[in-house]
């Protein structure tokens, strides 16, 4: 093969190449009016996508554990940018700090609900060509971020279609001692009234049927597994309609990085009834 060959052959691998991964991930500081300060967001950017024009995409919120990133996400699953690519989805990874995506009653420098459900969302759905209303919209996390999912999902539905919970927090009073809860809320002996109102399964309550598409799931060796198995039967109690999945798995980022694929197909077959 003559070398102008071998360079055509090279250059057409090299936009094929190039063309499988043309998604872009835009790393951000978006501005948070209510906190005063800048939050750093990941957002994953299908190739479909023009910013200012182009095909409009359903968005998927990622919200990460305690300890964790807006990077947190794509390092447990780095292929994101395929996913989104290949689905026509927009993918937003906010960083939470360890504030569980509350507005916190004792500290006023953590409002993550009102930075994710309202600051975010409004920021994402001027720069990027989203589906912009509940019907285009998901949320999830894992661990802190699935209690945070939930726990804005439940309370703003008409921001948020549907949500997820991959190992959540679902109920945080049996570990008062754990994770910096008290840092927003108090010590639970002396503050139980606020624990009981900012632990998400107590806003089951408020929640009728069909106004969401919930998607849980645990893994059977997480520490997580009985409350899961409890916030489950409170819906079933409710008759909220849901999926609810256990599976093999620990707290871990081998689980997410599997989990998550069925919460996305989840959110997908959503986005197509709409």
């Amino acid at each position: 093969m003559s070398l102008k060959k071998h360079f055509l052959l090279f250059a057409i691998l090299l936009v094929v190449s190039l063309s499988a991964q043309a998604s872009s991930i835009d790393t951000l500081l978006v501005r948070s009016s209510s906190m005063k300060k800048d939050i750093q967001v990941m957002v994953v950017v299908p190739d479909v996508v023009m910013k200012g024009g182009g095909m409009s995409c359903p968005v998927i919120y990622l919200l990460h554990g305690y300890g964790g990133n807006a990077g947190s996400w794509l390092n447990i699953k780095p292929d994101l940018p395929k996913i989104a690519d290949e689905k026509g989805l927009i993918f937003v990874c906010p960083d939470g700090k360890n504030g569980w995506y509350w507005d916190s009653p004792k500290n006023l420098a953590y409002k993550y609900e009102t930075f994710i459900s309202s600051e975010l969302v409004k920021y994402v759905d001027s720069h990027y060509k989203t589906i912009a209303n509940r019907k285009g919209r998901a949320i999830t996390g894992l661990s802190m971020g699935g209690h945070g999912a939930l726990w804005n999902a439940f309370r703003h539905h008409s921001v948020f279609g549907a949500v997820g919970s991959t190992s959540g927090g679902v109920d945080i009073r049996p570990f008062p001692k754990n994770w910096e809860m008290a840092k927003q809320l108090g010590e639970l002996t002396s503050n139980r009234k606020l624990w009981d109102d900012h632990t998400v399964i107590n806003q089951v309550e408020h929640l009728s049927d069909g106004e969401l598409a919930i998607i849980i799931d645990c893994g059977l060796n997480d520490f997580f597994l009985e409350v899961n198995q409890n916030f489950h039967q409170c819906l079933v109690n409710k008759k909220i309609s849901h999926d609810f999945i256990l599976r093999p798995g620990a707290h871990d980022g081998s689980y997410w990085n599997n989990s998550i694929d069925y919460q996305i197909l989840f959110f997908q077959k959503y986005f197509k009834k709409q």
